[in-house]
């Protein structure tokens, strides 16, 4: 009986409102703005609509290589003498004689001084080199043909020609010319003629003396 009199008394008081608490306030907008920045968010990160640009042409870049810095050459890195040798004296010095002393008037050979210019048959002996005259092609392909004797002068000292000159002409300055320059080569021995006479025939066949 006592707890349903109370429970009366509970129900004929007059109801009085009451506020809901501050945290149920601050808790309801920080909600709401976490969820206000999470939907601002998503909204950017979605990604904008593909765009179709128009077609550029190929750009063409000039680009210019510097050329390789040279590479300075090492240093020469100077090398130091070797030490001179030690000096050896000899044991013994071997005693040596001055040779004679020749006077000075004396010479080393005599020239054989001839009265007149030597024969071709002597002076073949005494030739040390004796070259061939050639047959020039100007004269053989005219058919050129003739003999004749050539003199040349000879150094005594050297046995070297000197000099030569026609004594009896062939009959052609060609075939001459070839004989006198091809004479003008020889040599004999020093000391042996001065002078000689060459006879000197050309033929089809070529150049005999």
């Amino acid at each position: 009986m006592a707890e349903s009199s109370e429970q009366r008394l509970r129900e004929s008081r007059p109801l009085i409102y009451r506020p809901p608490p501050r945290w149920y306030f601050w808790t309801a907008l920080g909600t709401a703005l976490g969820i206000h920045l999470v939907a601002v968010v998503a909204s950017q990160r979605r990604e904008a609509p593909p765009v179709d640009l128009p077609p550029q042409p190929p750009q063409v870049v000039e680009a210019t290589l510097a050329p390789p810095e040279a590479t300075p050459p090492p240093e020469d890195i100077p090398i130091p003498e070797p030490p001179p040798p030690p000096e050896i004296q000899p044991e013994f010095v071997e005693e040596r004689t001055p040779p004679p002393r020749q006077p000075q008037n004396a010479q080393k050979f005599t020239p054989i001084k001839s009265p007149g210019p030597m024969s071709m048959s002597r002076a073949k002996a005494l030739a040390l080199y004796a070259p061939r005259p050639q047959y020039p092609y100007e004269a053989r392909s005219r058919h050129v043909t003739g003999s004749g004797v050539i003199v040349c002068t000879v150094d005594s000292g050297s046995g070297s020609v000197t000099g030569c000159s026609v004594s009896s002409s062939t009959g052609s300055s060609i075939l001459d010319n070839a004989a006198t320059s091809a004479f003008r080569q020889w040599r004999f021995r020093p000391g042996t003629l001065s002078k000689v006479n060459i006879p000197i025939t050309f033929t089809m066949t070529g150049a005999s003396y």
